[in-house]
C-alpha cells in the first residue's frame, strides 16, 4: 500500500474497532441504530425475536461486520445463549444498546393484568436481562458503554399509557442506579428518551382509535 500523500489525513471512523450489541435490532430505532453503528465502523451483534426481520436487516447491510441472533428479551435463557454466542463471534463486547420495547394504549379499567405484566417484562425487565447477560463481556472490555432506549413518556405522562409510562420511567431510574455501580468497572450507563418517532411500534398505537389522523397530529 502506498503511503498517504504529504499533508493528507487518514480518516478514522468514530466506532472503528468497537463491538456493539443491539437488542431490539430488527425494526424501528434499533434497526436505525445498527445501520448507524455499521456506517461508523463498529462490528454489531443484532438481537431480536423476529427472525424474518433480522434476515431482512442482514440483507440490507451486505458485507457489514454484522452477526445476528434470535431471542426474546423476556426469555432469560435465550438471551444468555444469544449474547454468549454473538460475543464469541465478535471476540467480545464494548457496548450495548437496549432498544426492544412495546407499547400499550388502554384505559385503566380495560387493562388486563397480563397486559401490564407484558409491558414491564419487555420494557423494564428486558433491558436488565440483556445487561446481565452482557455484563461479563462489558466489564472485561474496559471503557464499555450501555445505552438504554427509554422514552419521553417516562418523563411526562400520557393518557391511557399508564403501563408504558411507568415502564419507561422505571428504566430511567434503574439506569441511573446502575450507572453508580457500573462506574467501578469503567462502564458508562446512559439513557436516551426519544419523543414520537414514526416506527412500526408507533403506528401500531394508532390502530383502533376513532380518528387515527387526529391522534397522529396530536
Amino acid at each position: 500500500m502506498s503511503p498517504p500523500l504529504a499533508g493528507s489525513q487518514v480518516v478514522t471512523l468514530p466506532f472503528a474497532g468497537r463491538r456493539i450489541l443491539v437488542a431490539g435490532a430488527a425494526k424501528g430505532i434499533g434497526r436505525a441504530t445498527v445501520a448507524r453503528f455499521v456506517a461508523e465502523g463498529a462490528a454489531v451483534a443484532a438481537l431480536d425475536r423476529d427472525s424474518t426481520a433480522l434476515a431482512d436487516l442482514a440483507t440490507a447491510l451486505p458485507g457489514a461486520p454484522l452477526v445476528t441472533a434470535v431471542a426474546d428479551v423476556t426469555d432469560a435463557a435465550a438471551v444468555q445463549a444469544a449474547v454468549a454466542e454473538t460475543a464469541a463471534r465478535l471476540g467480545g463486547l464494548d457496548g450495548l444498546v437496549s432498544a426492544a420495547g412495546i407499547d400499550l394504549v388502554a384505559p385503566i379499567d380495560a387493562m388486563a393484568a397480563a397486559d401490564w405484566a407484558r409491558v414491564m417484562a419487555v420494557n423494564l425487565t428486558g433491558p436488565m436481562t440483556v445487561i446481565q447477560a452482557a455484563w461479563p463481556h462489558l466489564a472485561a472490555a474496559g471503557g464499555a458503554t450501555i445505552v438504554n432506549v427509554s422514552s419521553a413518556a417516562g418523563l411526562a405522562p400520557l393518557k391511557h399509557r399508564t403501563a408504558y409510562c411507568a415502564s419507561k420511567a422505571g428504566l430511567q431510574m434503574a439506569s441511573k442506579a446502575l450507572a453508580l455501580e457500573a462506574a467501578g468497572f469503567g462502564i458508562r450507563v446512559n439513557v436516551v428518551c426519544p419523543g414520537a418517532v414514526d416506527t412500526d411500534l408507533f403506528r401500531s398505537s394508532l390502530e383502533g382509535v376513532a380518528d387515527p389522523e387526529a391522534a397522529l397530529a396530536a
